[in-house]
C-alpha cells in the first residue's frame, strides 16, 4: 500500500460523498418544503451509513439538521 495514494483517493471519495449528499439534502428538502411536508422551523433526524463491504466495514452515523 501506498500510504500517500491512498490518503489522496480517501479525501478525493469523501468530498464526492460530502457534496453529493450536500446537494441532494438541499434538493430534497427545498422539495419538502415547498410541499408542505415541514415546517422551517423543524429538526428533522438523519441517519447515514458508511459501507466498505470488501473491508467488512459498516459503520452508521446519526445527527440532526435544524432549520432554523
Amino acid at each position: 500500500m501506498e500510504p500517500e495514494a491512498f490518503n489522496q483517493s480517501l479525501r478525493k471519495f469523501l468530498k464526492t460523498v460530502g457534496v453529493s449528499s450536500h446537494r441532494e439534502i438541499e434538493q430534497a428538502l427545498r422539495a419538502a418544503l415547498q410541499q408542505a411536508k415541514l415546517a422551517g422551523s423543524d429538526v428533522i433526524a438523519a441517519k447515514m451509513t458508511l459501507e466498505i463491504p470488501a473491508l467488512g466495514l459498516k459503520v452508521p452515523f446519526d445527527g440532526k439538521l435544524s432549520l432554523r
